[in-house]
């Protein structure tokens, strides 16, 4: 039945109807007449095989295509086997889109499937569950009808999808929702929708904890500190408590430096939004740096401060003078007596940039992108040795967070380090002069 037909095999039959036709006008008399009413028959009985294949096509319920005959049959046997082909392909897309149903209702979030314009597709019961959508009557909705959120159809409009966005579920009260939109295939989309409103209650109370447990700290450490004193004013001279004294009260003061920062770092996540139309006066503050940084270098360092004539901008003053100076107090902290260490404040195309660069020891790749974390040290001997906490690149992380900007580190082992960040041109005070003059400090 499946057997095809060749065209040799189409063109001897019909060579040899024609030559029974001719044979037959021999025979009566009638060559012309014969092959005529021959040709008209062929073409009859081709109309005839159309005429059925076309309403097997259009109007025959049945599965099978009708059984052909002659020329015919390789048609009609074709046509059933490409029937059960695509019988095959259709059954196997079914299985596939079963399983990746199945394996989306499975996620632990919601999962919407968007078209080029932002049409709903497809999604999961997870969304509906999270974002009140109805399937599937929502089927071809555009989502920032159905999500009528500000931040939502400007984080649509803007399409920079790099970074999540966090809202407030419309369907279910006092849940938290981050958002992120993935493309993929030919102008679609995935919209994936994770609850973290747990997540934020953790971060909140370790964040309250944090706080409390500092800002109790504080007491006993300045009783602590009280009476170590009291005890070293009375202490006779080349006791040998004098020492245990000594380191102590040095490690009583490292203690109290890193409770003062823990609630610098605590009162700054706390300050979600900040007033971002104050202008800071940054000649002053780095009149202010320089000063600090040569109180803490003591002379053993060469500093050199360069600061770009009345380029001020908008922000929170003490958050900005806690980053720049922990920046470079780390900056002296881990360069060696004798080193040298640049701070510069100067305009760029995109903004204005701060930066700190030191002649020391660098640090190795795999440090640099946990530099920011609490607590996290590259040489826990050594930064003891020096009396860092680890809590100031947290801090200054933090505070630039708050002025649209991230710190950004470059470093070589045995060459130095260079931190800076980049205070966009949004928050740069516009009636700036434009000459791009260096002054020294």
């Amino acid at each position: 039945m499946f057997d095809s037909y060749s065209g040799y095999r189409l063109l001897s039959r019909l060579i040899t109807y024609l030559l029974l036709c001719f044979i037959l006008g021999l025979i009566v008399g009638q060559v012309v007449w014969v092959l005529l009413i021959g040709a008209v028959a062929l073409l009859f009985w081709h109309y005839r095989q159309l005429s059925r294949l076309n309403f097997w096509l259009w109007r025959d319920r049945r599965l099978t295509p009708p059984n052909g005959s002659g020329s015919w049959e390789g048609v009609f046997n074709g046509i059933y086997r490409l029937q059960g082909k695509n019988r095959k392909r259709v059954s196997q897309l079914a299985f596939l889109l079963g399983r990746f149903r199945q394996g989306a209702e499975a996620l632990p979030d919601a999962a919407v499937v968007l078209d080029s314009e932002h049409n709903i597709i497809w999604c999961n019961k997870l969304a509906q569950l999270l974002l009140g959508f109805v399937w599937p009557l929502d089927s071809g909705q555009r989502i920032d009808n159905l999500l009528r959120h500000p931040d939502f159809a400007n984080y649509l409009k803007k399409a920079e999808y790099q970074d999540p966005l966090e809202l407030a579920s419309p369907h279910a009260e006092g849940r938290v929702l981050e958002i992120r939109v993935m493309g993929y295939g030919s102008g679609q989309f995935l919209l994936i929708a994770r609850d973290i409103t747990r997540v934020r209650q953790l971060e909140g109370m370790r964040k309250d904890f944090v706080a409390n447990v500092s800002h109790e700290l504080k007491t006993p450490l300045t009783v602590l500190q009280g009476y170590l004193e009291m005890m070293q004013s009375m202490a006779e001279p080349g006791s040998p408590n004098v020492k245990a004294m000594e380191q102590m009260q040095q490690q009583t003061n490292r203690m109290r430096s890193m409770v003062e920062q823990l609630l610098v770092l605590s009162r700054i996540e706390d300050s979600a939004e900040i007033n971002l139309e104050v202008t800071v006066n940054m000649s002053h503050m780095m009149e202010i740096l320089k000063e600090e940084a040569n109180a803490l270098s003591h002379g053993e360092y060469e500093l050199s401060f360069y600061s770009e004539p009345n380029l001020h901008l908008y922000g929170n003053e003490l958050e900005l003078r806690s980053a720049c100076s922990n920046l470079i107090s780390n900056a002296i902290r881990y360069t060696e007596p004798g080193g040298k260490v640049d701070i510069s404040w100067r305009k760029v195309a995109t903004g204005g940039i701060f930066s700190v660069t030191d002649s020391g020891d660098g640090i190795a790749p795999q440090h640099i992108g946990r530099l920011t974390e609490r607590f996290y040290r590259v040489d826990n001997a050594r930064t003891r040795q020096r009396g860092g906490t680890g809590l100031g690149l947290a801090i200054t992380k933090h505070a630039l967070s708050h002025h649209q900007s991230e710190l950004m580190i470059t470093s070589e082992l045995g060459k130095g380090s260079t931190f800076s960040f980049l205070i966009p041109i949004n928050l740069i005070e516009s009636d700036i002069n434009t000459d791009k003059v260096e002054r020294l400090l």
